[in-house]
């Protein structure tokens, strides 16, 4: 501990809001959910983008989970606008009026499958929903989300020995995590014996700036 008079530490700056919620009913629709994500699954052939093998619908309203699409999609803006109003009151500044663009898509991992480290430009929030954990081996954790430091010079060079760069977050069924969209994420390598099942999902502020 410093003993230098007249010196005091502000705080930190410039940092990212990180939120993660356990959605009560998701017991209620994750069956539902997981059901209409594997079927359309054989029957879509699905996108390639960050995922390094896998399957991944197309972005949209999540209209081939039915109902329980509906419901995932409603709740996720309630959860938006829960984080975005907590953010603004952060900085004691109210709330301006806007509206959202939510696109959301499904993602199927199996063993072996990742998705390499990207950005979702052109977004304001990010997050991901875990529907199934995919049944992780025994000495894992499960394949989570990893999140890394949106300043890479500040882990690299600003005492490296205390900066954390990367964060993985554990998956869970009924657990969502939201993130600002400009912040780098990926997912390691899949080591469950079952599928890993999520949904992700941009929210877009209107109007963008």
């Amino acid at each position: 501990m410093g003993t230098l008079s007249g010196v005091r530490f502000s705080g930190n700056l410039f940092g990212s809001p990180i939120l993660d919620h356990m959605w009560s009913e998701g017991h209620i629709y994750n069956g539902a959910l997981r059901k209409s994500i594997l079927s359309y699954e054989k029957e879509a052939p699905g996108n390639a983008r960050s995922n390094m093998g896998g399957w991944q619908s197309e972005g949209g309203g999540l209209k081939f989970c039915g109902t329980a699409g509906e419901y995932f999609m409603k709740h996720v803006l309630e959860v938006i606008d829960e984080a975005t109003a907590r953010f603004y009151a952060g900085f004691a500044r109210p709330l301006e009026p806007h509206s959202w663009t939510l696109t959301a898509w499904a993602n199927v991992n199996r063993r072996g499958d990742y998705n390499v480290v990207h950005t979702h430009p052109s977004s304001t929030w990010s997050g991901v929903y875990y529907v199934d954990g995919g049944e992780p081996d025994p000495d894992s954790v499960g394949t989570g989300l990893e999140l890394f430091d949106p300043n890479p010079a500040r882990a690299n060079l600003f005492f490296p020995d205390v900066s954390v760069s990367n964060v993985i977050f554990k998956p869970q069924p009924g657990a969502m995590l939201l993130f600002p969209s400009y912040v780098p994420h990926g997912v390691p390598p899949h080591k469950g014996s079952g599928a890993r099942i999520s949904i992700a999902f941009n929210a877009r502020k209107e109007p963008f700036p």
